[in-house]
């Protein structure tokens, strides 16, 4: 039985549809990301997942239960759930472990303070104020939070916003540790990074709708290509190749125009990058900037929708 099963989501404010007729399965066991950019429709879906919104239309079932089943049947399924908000605010005069223990009071079955501060390495904390801690304790805690009911399944929307690379790795290891001892987790996020590392499988939102699905390396791979190189022209300085000259170079397999500069998905760097210095010579243009990457699913959003994921 799936975690997660929803079909035919539709939310609407106004004249916005936020979520558009969206279907989504999670496995038992799996970590599954929704990414996309802001306004993609990634948190409405998880909302309305989490029972926090109710949608003009479509079918929810988690862990093989409906929301709307009776006060009893929804306060059952919620105590096998953990979610953490998008913004968690807590009481900054409270200290960690009285945090801990008020969350502790709204279930029936949970972990002690100290198992729970272990599970997300606070336990030196214990007795800060919640409003002393740094930004990346602040999430540790509010992950906390979501853990304390032992939940089988974990909602994180964007856990790691904001959070430098350390406390980024630490909260990653917490999430990690949740998953080996056979939780299902669903996580929205900005970082292609995370998606890569922590995700099974990831689902790409745009305008409400899932526009691509797999796991990370089939969605890089349906690039046709592994890496890609980027270039921009100075002003003024020849002439500009055209999109049917880029992609006629060895190794290229897509071209990608963009404002400030072109993206070429290539096969074969080594092969690529010399024949477009060659015909750059010819053509008198000189480079202002040039870079090569491994792809990432940043580069297979801008693929399908012509949109950088940070800026749309």
């Amino acid at each position: 039985m799936p975690a997660i099963r929803c079909g035919g989501l539709v939310k609407r404010y106004a004249d916005v549809v936020a979520v558009a007729g969206l279907d989504l399965t999670v496995a038992t066991g799996e970590c599954f990301g929704l990414l996309g950019p802001n306004g993609a429709g990634k948190t409405t879906t998880i909302e309305i997942l989490e029972g926090l919104t109710e949608p003009d239309a479509g079918d929810v079932e988690l862990l093989g239960m409906r929301w709307g089943g009776g006060r009893a049947a929804d306060r059952a399924l919620r105590e096998r759930l953990g979610i953490q908000l998008q913004e968690t605010q807590l009481a900054d005069k409270l200290t960690v472990a009285e945090t801990v223990r008020l969350f502790r009071s709204f279930y029936t079955s949970s972990h002690t303070v100290d198992e729970v501060l272990g599970l997300v390495e606070l336990e030196e904390k214990r007795a800060a104020w919640v409003g002393k801690l740094s930004g990346g304790q602040k999430q540790r805690l509010a992950v906390a939070c979501a853990l304390v009911s032992r939940p089988e399944l974990l909602f994180l929307d964007e856990p790691t916003t904001g959070l430098d690379p350390q406390s980024r790795r630490q909260l990653w290891q917490v999430i990690g540790r949740f998953r080996a001892a056979g939780g299902t987790v669903l996580l929205t996020t900005h970082y292609m990074e995370e998606a890569e590392r922590l995700c099974d499988r990831v689902a790409i939102m745009d305008h409400g709708k899932v526009i691509a699905l797999g796991t990370p390396q089939q969605l890089i791979a349906s690039l046709g290509a592994e890496h890609v190189v980027e270039f921009a022209l100075a002003d003024g300085a020849g002439h500009a190749p055209g999109p049917e000259e880029l992609a006629a170079l060895p190794g290229v397999r897509a071209v990608r125009p963009g404002p400030d500069r072109t993206a070429l998905t290539v096969a074969a760097v080594h092969r690529a990058v010399p024949a477009l210095l060659g015909l750059l010579e010819r053509r008198g243009a000189e480079l202002s900037m040039l870079a090569t990457h491994h792809a990432t699913l940043e580069d297979v959003f801008v693929s399908l929708t012509g949109r950088q994921l940070r800026d749309a």
